[in-house]
């Protein structure tokens, strides 16, 4: 039987950070010239994302987080990403890195979550970057990681890295390399200048980053399992940190490409009551063949995040029953993230195709959705290379170490 704290709410919209975000899409909109200009959130947008809780969504309560579920995380970061890609994308990955600094010893939660601080923390959790030497009480690590993203609005920079014994990499006892993860301070990183220079989701800031001989206490470091994110955080009480990663991982970038595909297809239907192509004496809306394209987009898009909310409302039910996931519930659950988001392409494409002259120009909302989604869709977590690891699972096979 599962309790009634477990249970998924019944009512996602009305949850206090979802109607949040809602309100402060109009605000968002607002900073979109310079958001682009810039390539980063702007300060007062940013405390206003901390006093509405974006930043602390997937943080225990005893941290001052507000532990949200996964659902209404991702239906968070999936209406901030319809008022601006970047901002979706930032807060999300911001919560994910912040899921990943759970598995710091105690020392190290209690430095970076001190009570009263406006807690964020930037960085990659993808394995590499750096090379670390043992000293007394921690690391010297020097290293370059890319995609900084939020690494102007965050104090705290993630970073994996390599240890070197000597000159010599240390290696696990089945022959592998040990790697670590580290929670670095922003004062001590240095941001790579032009690093950054791409056609959507400017504003994320994803700029490469750099460490040189720095000492990183052992209190802010982590082993690392060698795949791109695993349930270090188990030992936090409540289901949401019983889930396994998939959970998070993969829908976490699907919701924020199916929020800027809503985006995409909403400004192409305002479009559609409004233009009269030239030459034609009919508005785009009058057009049989439009009237298809917004009919399927519309329902590609919400065929794929029916199926991923389907499946993290599985594995949610599964670990609130006291059950254990099945690497079937795993797969597809990542399966329905990418597929979420291979819709979502899909349903922006026939926008962007209808949209005519208007799609290209650069100033175009439709231009704009769709030069963000094509970025977010490039993202390692929602790879076509998901459908064979699927498909292995499926045949009995092995997967590898990415959905165990």
């Amino acid at each position: 039987m599962i309790a009634e704290d477990d249970r998924l709410p019944a009512d996602i919209e009305g949850h206090p950070v979802v109607r949040a975000a809602a309100a402060l899409r109009p605000v968002i909109r607002g900073y979109h010239d310079e958001l682009e200009r810039e390539q980063r959130l702007p300060k007062a947008l940013v405390e206003r994302f901390h006093a509405a809780g974006f930043y602390r969504m997937v943080r225990p309560r005893q941290l001052g987080g507000l532990q949200v579920d996964p659902l209404t995380y991702l239906r968070v970061v999936e209406i901030l990403s319809s008022a601006a890609g970047s901002v979706g994308w930032n807060v999300c990955n911001n919560n994910i890195a912040q899921l990943v600094s759970l598995g710091l010893p105690d020392e190290g939660i209690k430095e970076i979550y001190a009570p009263g601080v406006d807690t964020a923390v930037a960085g990659t959790a993808v394995q590499g970057g750096g090379r670390a030497v043992p000293v007394e009480g921690g690391y010297r690590v020097t290293g370059r990681w890319p995609f900084g993203t939020g690494c102007q609005e965050s104090p705290w920079m993630l970073g994996s890295f390599q240890i070197f014994d000597c000159d010599t990499v240390r290696r696990s006892p089945d022959g592998t390399s040990v790697y670590w993860r580290g929670v670095f301070a922003r004062s001590e990183v240095q941001l790579v200048e032009g690093s950054w220079d791409v056609s959507g989701l400017r504003a994320t800031g994803s700029f490469d980053w750099t460490v040189d001989d720095v000492f990183l206490p052992e209190r802010r470091t982590m082993v690392h399992h060698g795949v791109p994110l695993d349930n270090q955080w188990s030992h936090w009480p409540g289901i949401s940190f019983a889930l396994p990663a998939q959970a998070w991982v993969g829908p976490h970038h699907s919701a924020v490409i199916t929020g800027i595909a809503r985006a995409g297809i909403d400004a192409f239907i305002e479009l559609a009551g409004e233009k009269t192509p030239r030459g034609r004496t009919a508005r785009l809306c009058e057009n049989p063949q439009v009237q298809d394209a917004i009919g399927r987009a519309d329902t590609m898009l919400n065929a794929g995040r029916a199926y991923r909310t389907a499946m993290v409302t599985e594995l949610w039910n599964t670990v609130a029953a006291g059950g254990d996931t099945t690497l079937e519930q795993r797969a597809r659950c990542r399966l329905a993230a990418t597929h979420a988001a291979d819709s979502a392409r899909e349903a922006m494409d026939l926008m962007y195709r209808h949209g005519g002259s208007t799609s290209y120009r650069r100033e175009s909302r439709i231009a704009e959705c769709w030069r963000d989604l094509q970025v977010v869709g490039q993202a390692v977590t929602l790879l076509p290379e998901w459908y064979p690891m699927g498909g292995r699972v499926f045949l009995g096979m092995d997967p590898g170490p990415r959905l165990r």
